[in-house]
């Protein structure tokens, strides 16, 4: 029988592995398919993924060698996250458990781990409540991420929402408003970020994406003095981010 195994705690490799993985109900983040791989056990495979709304992403077989250390994954892989995700409603919950208006941080497209890393570690430096990140197009908890945070990701709620324009709408029915950090805004500091408040960073060369930059409430802007016109993701996001908790603390 072919050998599956997993190589790391967020990586499982192997056709029965992963079709056992997908039968369990435990979260995943995506399956890795081989280029090509498209018989036998492979097509129920895809299969289960359509069912239960999970990415699906075609990789060359050279790379998923490399990702499983040359181990034999059959032309099958998955991720699954390294934490639990929570859910808005929890993220919600814990705010109001605190007494305090909520405070959240939405990545519109974030597709570096490092850079998902350092935000959590701001987010959770700063007191927000949660993050908000989207199932596709998004990394997600992975263990480079979790590094990165430098153990912050234990303390700070994720959820990973398929619709991002529709949960900020939700967001804005509860009160919450929705601030968009991207160019030809109003000044970061001179905007009064008081009640609920959700921060959207936006892909590291994009930015935010035109609809979601849409359903925002108001945009803000961090002034830019040298050559290059745009910041890393997570160092603007944290600038931002301790204007929110300076205004909060009254400083």
């Amino acid at each position: 029988m072919p050998r599956e195994e997993m190589t790391n705690d967020n990586l499982i490799i192997g056709r029965n592995a992963v079709m056992e993985l997908l039968k369990s109900g435990r979260e995943i983040e995506n399956v890795l398919v081989a280029k090509g791989d498209r018989e036998g056990s492979v097509i129920r495979i895809l299969s289960m993924c359509k069912e239960q709304g999970i990415v699906v992403k075609t990789v060359d077989r050279k790379k998923l060698d490399f990702m499983c250390g040359n181990a034999n994954h059959q032309g099958v892989a998955a991720n699954v996250p390294v934490h639990k995700y929570s859910t808005v409603d929890e993220i919600i919950a814990y705010a109001e458990s605190k007494n305090e208006p909520p405070f959240l941080i939405i990545c519109d497209e974030i597709e570096d781990s490092h850079n998902l890393g350092a935000i959590i570690r701001s987010a959770e430096a700063c007191g927000a409540h949660g993050i908000i990140i989207p199932k596709r197009r998004n990394v997600g908890l992975n263990f480079i991420v979790a590094k990165t945070s430098c153990g912050a990701l234990e303390y700070m709620r994720v959820a990973r929402v398929s619709n991002l324009a529709r949960t900020i709408d939700d967001l804005k029915k509860k009160n919450i408003w929705v601030y968009c950090a991207d160019m030809d805004g109003q000044p970061w500091c001179k905007t009064d970020f008081s009640g609920g408040c959700a921060l959207v960073i936006g892909n590291e060369g994009k930015g935010v994406g035109r609809l979601i930059k849409e359903k925002c409430d108001i945009t803000v802007s961090l002034p830019m003095c040298g050559e290059v016109n745009s910041l890393n993701a997570s160092v603007a996001a944290g600038i931002i981010m301790y204007e929110v908790t300076k205004q909060r603390l009254g400083l």
